[in-house]
This record gives C-alpha cells, sequence and structure tokens, in this order.
C-alpha cells in the first residue's frame, strides 16, 4: 500500500489488517507508518515498513524485492501516494507542476510496474488504482492533480488492452473516489485565500477503504465509490460545456472553507510534515460513513437477483390475470 500513512491509504491499511493481511506501508512520513504498523499488530496481522519517496522508481523496485523477501508473493498492489497544489494554473510554477506528476501520476507507474515484474510470470495478482472523479472531470484550482489522475487513468486503460491481449490473470482496476475527509486539504500546498476544503458531500475515508478493499477481491474494472463520482463522470460524457460553466461559477468557492489561510502554513509537498496524522481530516461533522452506491456495488448479484424475481413475479401475475380473463369468456 503506497500512502499507508495517512488518509485514504491509512483507513484501507486498517481494512485489509482486520481481514488478516499482512501489510507492506510505502509513505515518506515515518512517522505515520510507525503509526499504521501499531494498527497491522494490534489485529495480529504482520507489517513491513518501508518508508520512501515514490517519485523514486529504484527505491519502489528496492522495496518490492523486500516485500517478497520479508512478506512473501505480492497479491495486491494498492497505489495511493499523491501530493497536490490548490492554487489557479497561472500560479502554479512549473516545477510543482513536476512534482505532483512525479509524485501522484509517476508514483503510480513506478508501483505498476514493480507489482508487475512479480504478477505477470506469476499470471496472477491485482493492482488497485486509487483515482477520483477528477479523473475523468477536472476542476479548477487543482490542475496538476487533475492532470495526474487522468494520466493515471490513461495509463490504466492501455495497461488493461494489453494484459487483455496476452490473456493474463493479472488484474487492474480504478477505484474513482468522491471528495474524503483527509488529513490531504490541511497540508497540500495552497495558493488560495481561505483554507481548502473537499467539494461537499464529503464522504468518511472507511468509505473509501470499504472500495478498495472490494476492488481488491473481485474483477471489476472500475469501482465508483458515491453518486458524485457517478453524477461527474456522466456530466463530462454528457454536457461537458455546461459542467466547464458549472465549475465556473461554483467551483472556486466549493473548494474553500470561510476561514482565511494560515500565512504560515506549512505543505508537505517536498518533504513529509512530521508527526502521525492518522486517517481524518477536520471535516467529520460534515462527513458521510456510508454510500448507498457503494453498497449497491458490492451488492450487485443480489440486486440483481432480487430484481430479476420481482420481474418474475409481475409477469406470472399478468399471466395469471390474462388466464383468468380468458377463462370467463
Amino acid at each position: 500500500m503506497t500512502g499507508a500513512s495517512a488518509g485514504v491509504g491509512r483507513a484501507a491499511v486498517r481494512r485489509f489488517a482486520r481481514e488478516g493481511a499482512k501489510l507492506a506501508l510505502i509513505a515518506r512520513g515515518r512517522d505515520g507508518l510507525e503509526g499504521a504498523r501499531r494498527e497491522v499488530e494490534a489485529c495480529g496481522s504482520r507489517a513491513l515498513v518501508l518508508p520512501l519517496d515514490v517519485s523514486d522508481a529504484d527505491a519502489v523496485e528496492d522495496a518490492a524485492s523486500l516485500v517478497e523477501q520479508y512478506l512473501g508473493p505480492i497479491d495486491v498492489w494498492v497505489n495511493d501516494a499523491m501530493v497536490s497544489v490548490f492554487a489557479p494554473v497561472i500560479e502554479t510554477t512549473a516545477e510543482e507542476f513536476r512534482r505532483v506528476t512525479e509524485v501522484t501520476y509517476l508514483g503510480y507507474v513506478h508501483g505498476t510496474l514493480a507489482a508487475l515484474r512479480r504478477m505477470k510470470p506469476r499470471d496472477r495478482g491485482t493492482i488497485v488504482q486509487v483515482g477520483s472523479a477528477l479523473a475523468i472531470r477536472s476542476i479548477p484550482l487543482q490542475a496538476a492533480y487533475c492532470a495526474a489522475k487522468h494520466a493515471i487513468h490513461g495509463l490504466t486503460e492501455s495497461l488493461r488492452s494489453e494484459l487483455l491481449h496476452d490473456r493474463s490473470r493479472v488484474h487492474v482496476t480504478e477505484v474513482q473516489l468522491p471528495a474524503v475527509n483527509t488529513p490531504q486539504f490541511g497540508w497540500s500546498r495552497a495558493k488560495l485565500p481561505r483554507e481548502p476544503q473537499p467539494v461537499p458531500p464529503i464522504y468518511q475515508p472507511e468509505v473509501a477503504a470499504r472500495a478498495i478493499v472490494f476492488a481488491a477481491k473481485v474483477r471489476r474494472r472500475e469501482v465508483w465509490v458515491a453518486y458524485p463520482v457517478a453524477t461527474a463522470i456522466w456530466a463530462e460524457r454528457v454536457a461537458p460545456g455546461i459542467a466547464d460553466r458549472y465549475l465556473a461559477r461554483f467551483g472556486y468557492r466549493g473548494q474553500q472553507t470561510e476561514r482565511p489561510i494560515d500565512p504560515g502554513r506549512r505543505d508537505n509537498l517536498e518533504s513529509p510534515l512530521p508527526g502521525d496524522h492518522g486517517a481524518h481530516g477536520s471535516f467529520d461533522a460534515r462527513a458521510r460513513t456510508r454510500s448507498i452506491e457503494l453498497w449497491a456495488t458490492r451488492h450487485r448479484r443480489l440486486l440483481l437477483g432480487g430484481l430479476a424475481c420481482a420481474a418474475g413475479a409481475v409477469v406470472r401475475k399478468l399471466a395469471s390475470s390474462g388466464s383468468s380473463r380468458d377463462s370467463r369468456r
């Protein structure tokens, strides 16, 4: 699990650990990684702490070798590490674009390659790309992050076709997230008048974690976690021009709180902030703990079976009514 020290990655670590998985924990911040390790061990499982920057391809490859040496063959690789910059494009420097791309996109490339080098010869394994609705529909003030998520989506679609061509049993899937209450909004670089926030509605990271663990177990092409994901994706497919204008009007205000930005605010773009920041951000009071859409996705067969039974009952009822009318004639 990359990005294992905080946010969605941290919540997913807890969820995997409760199910008995042995976990390799990758992130830059040792404090958060050690906190995650303690949580894994409290669940009775094993964890290997690997502090590194996923933008370093060699470090990721070396980490994968250590994982297989100490924990055994990698069954699931989850790419989740990210950094972001909240700023208009014209105020985002070339260096900031480069850094976000190196971590949020190339970090996924490095993880995917490391996983493939081990999974492909064994002809088994799952790669989970933790994506976002922003991989399909970009929003203002996060161009570097949106571009990286779009690139991940493109990478994954190409890889999926190649695996199908090779008749490989290695599976790659995307989990498209809505706005999630994580520490990201308190430590991402921001050049805004007010503090950043997730675009409501906001979901707790445990909702995302359920989707990630589900995606690691089933062979789904994509998992859409909540209705805002579906809304954003369908808006982009059906009426992108209207989406542009809607976001031009509401996208700035929707990503900022009423609190002026702290002039001494620190960020984690170049290096991690000290401390164990856990899974949750500062929006617990506004965050949802459940997604009906995710429940429906996870129980799709049950729902389809119920619909089929209901349809059958309607057909039988109609047939019975028709027979009764014919017998009375």
